[in-house]
């Protein structure tokens, strides 16, 4: 798990940096760069569900994963830890939920194709490259989102340990079923949740995210009987 642990303190090194040079930033300034960042998060989420290639698949899995999600109201508890992370560490001068950011960057670091692959190839070969690279990127985005989105940011990387090391831990068992056919279908059904980061961000919608988490893994399942 090296690469997750160095991945995690990337996150930590760069929101820190980050918060430090938010306390010069007037809530204007951050405002509106959380604006450019929501349209670069938009980006991300398009290009990304471009990878997928069965419609029908990310169709059903959305669907299947959201019921599931639901059920479960993963939101809601997600939401609960946020808040009492937020009653913990939140600063009379913090003008951005800390609920909102460990939300919005526990998706953006956990979604993506590096975060399943080479949590794989650390688990399995005890490569940890892809997660060096991964966390480098991951570094620096968090040096940028936490000067708008604040000290949530940083805390997303409890969430990015439980994430990878569960994949790189059970690596043995999930990697016969992870081809690249199915990386990019769950990719394709991550990144759509990306998207509604993004629209989140810029306040056009108020989607419960964390209910469609389970989606992301529908392809593996789906891949077994279509």
């Amino acid at each position: 798990m090296l690469g997750t642990v160095v991945n995690a303190g990337a996150i930590i090194l760069g929101g820190s940096i980050g918060l430090v040079l938010k306390k010069g930033l007037p809530k204007r300034f951050g405002n509106q760069v959380m604006n450019g960042l929501a349209l670069c998060v938009l980006y991300i989420g398009i290009s990304g569900t471009l990878q997928a290639k069965n419609v029908l698949m990310l169709i059903l899995s959305m669907v299947i994963g959201t019921l599931i999600g639901e059920l479960l109201d993963l939101d809601e508890r997600v939401t609960q830890l946020g808040n009492w992370l937020e009653n913990k560490f939140k600063s009379k001068d913090e003008y951005v939920s800390i609920s909102e950011g460990f939300v919005s960057a526990s998706l953006l670091f956990c979604v993506g194709a590096m975060a399943i692959v080479g949590a794989l190839q650390d688990g399995l070969k005890g490569d940890t490259s892809m997660l060096y690279t991964k966390a480098m990127l991951d570094g620096i985005s968090a040096l940028i989102f936490s000067t708008s989105l604040g000290v949530g940011v940083i805390l997303s990387s409890v969430l990015v340990l439980i994430y990878q090391g569960g994949i790189t831990f059970l690596a043995s068992l999930m990697a016969p079923f992870l081809t690249d056919m199915v990386i990019a279908e769950m990719t394709g059904v991550g990144s759509l949740l990306i998207i509604g980061l993004a629209l989140n961000m810029l306040r056009m919608t108020n989607l419960k995210l964390m209910n469609f988490v389970p989606a992301i893994f529908i392809p593996i399942l789906l891949s077994l009987i279509m």
